[in-house]
């Protein structure tokens, strides 16, 4: 029979809020900054070019499908451009090649928290799945100790969205003062993709919000398993 626990709501509807503004945020920045063209009219591709070029970078710059799946692959030393970013001249296209471009350098400079990142990608995919399995196996026979090592388990997604936190948050950082030191932006076009950047960091606040709030959740119900059994 399938159950559905009020409190569940208490503890996720919060974070789901949040998940929701930090979408919408990202994507009303994104289509208002997509449609102003930067002032050297530069599209993402020789945005990224140029920058790797200033950080003395010799990497590959691909495309890839969808919208708005930008990203920078260590494994392969690529930086992957959405065809909205990498043929576009616009400010958005400035900001996001930006941030990616701070990603390459993140990588080339060996910084500590992206290695941690890396390092804890395999146990955050395996973990919240294994955990999820062993808190439902632990209820269903009563067991606590079972529904807290699912705990220990699902904790690593938690774990693993707050170490990508410091890794966003420095490429942004870094993307902005590439932006200001190089001549590739106009005036007032760093303010606008401080804008595009700080939207899309809220999503990964709002990833990590989700994350520790469905841990309270587990945290919940087996204290009050724990409870019952005193």
């Amino acid at each position: 029979m399938f159950y559905f626990d009020p409190m569940y709501l208490v503890f996720a509807a919060p974070a789901l809020l949040l998940a929701m503004f930090a979408q919408w945020k990202v994507s009303s920045a994104y289509d208002k900054y997509t449609k102003v063209r930067n002032a050297r009219n530069l599209t993402g591709i020789q945005v990224a070019q140029s920058l790797l070029r200033a950080n003395g970078l010799n990497l590959n710059v691909s495309g890839t499908p969808g919208h708005l799946t930008d990203h920078y692959d260590p494994r392969d030393k690529t930086l992957y451009l959405s065809q909205g970013v990498a043929q576009t001249p616009s400010v958005a296209a400035l900001a996001i090649v930006a941030h990616e471009v701070g990603h390459a350098v993140q990588d080339a400079q060996g910084y500590a928290p992206m290695r941690l990142r890396a390092f804890l990608v395999m146990p955050a995919n395996a973990g919240p799945w294994i955990g999820y399995i062993l808190f439902i196996i632990g209820i269903f026979i009563n067991m606590t100790g079972l529904v807290w090592l699912g705990i220990a388990f699902f904790s690593l997604g938690l774990l693993f969205s707050l170490a990508t936190l410091p890794v966003e948050f420095n490429a942004s950082s870094r993307a902005l003062a590439m932006l200001r030191n190089s001549a590739l932006v106009g005036q007032g076009e760093v303010d606008a993709a401080k804008a595009v950047l700080t939207a899309a960091a809220l999503t990964y606040v709002a990833a990590a919000t989700q994350a520790l709030s469905q841990l309270l959740y587990y945290v919940f119900v087996a204290l009050n398993m724990r409870s019952r059994d005193d």
